[in-house]
């Protein structure tokens, strides 16, 4: 005869549904599991490339910066515009004005090529250029028939690889009453040859009416009497 507690027990331990003891795993092993699931590239698809990462970094940066930016300056967002048009028009400006930043590298360029060619001929060439309204070969022929001439009439010494501000620089000593034309003269050649601008009408007028000029000029003799 069975006790009514042994048949309790034994009754209890045949039930499906008896419950087991959780099983458990230390936290260590169990993220290096984790870590070794998620590593495999079964996750990784659709994640963004190294370009891609890289990009959404810069502007985060750029979105970060730019809130930073607009939060110190007065005005917020629209007086951080308006500076920044302000920064591009005075940039914009200055370019204008000063040319291209080509200059500063080649300005020391020799003012005449390799063929030796007269004044009279520089003229000429200048001339024709002028006539088609090609201004910027018009006023660099030009300027080369101003120095050429000054050479013609030993107020320059014939030197290769002169510049245009060498030229002016050197003939003021004997010209002083152009000085200030001849350095203009040789900036207009230098801003147009090197400096990226577009010559105009205007500018050849100039060094034309210079040109003839000093053809009618008397130098001033700074030798010594003998």
């Amino acid at each position: 005869m069975m006790s009514t507690g042994g048949l309790i027990t034994r009754s209890a331990a045949l039930l499906p549904t008896a419950e087991k003891p959780p099983v458990t795993t230390p936290r260590g092993p169990a993220r290096e599991a984790a870590e070794r699931e998620l590593s495999k590239p079964l996750y990784h698809q659709d994640d963004p490339g190294l370009l891609q990462r890289a990009l959404d970094r810069f502007w985060e940066w750029v979105g970060k910066l730019f809130d930073h930016a607009s939060g110190a300056t007065p005005g917020g967002t629209l007086g951080l515009v308006a500076i920044a048009a302000l920064v591009l028009l005075g940039i914009a400006a200055l370019w204008w004005r000063l040319g291209s930043p080509r200059r500063t590298a080649t300005a020391a360029a020799a003012l005449f090529g390799d063929g030796l060619r007269s004044a009279a001929d520089h003229r000429t060439a200048a001339e024709a250029y002028a006539a088609e309204s090609r201004w910027t070969a018009a006023v660099q022929e030009r300027m080369r028939a101003v120095v050429r001439s000054l050479e013609e009439r030993t107020l320059l010494d014939p030197r290769p690889g002169r510049t245009a501000d060498e030229a002016a620089a050197e003939a003021a000593a004997s010209l002083p009453d152009h000085a200030e034309a001849l350095r203009t003269a040789a900036r207009a050649f230098d801003d147009v040859t090197y400096g990226g601008r577009t010559a105009n009408a205007e500018m050849y007028a100039h060094l034309r009416t210079l040109d003839l000029a000093l053809t009618r000029t008397k130098p001033l003799l700074t030798g010594t009497p003998s």
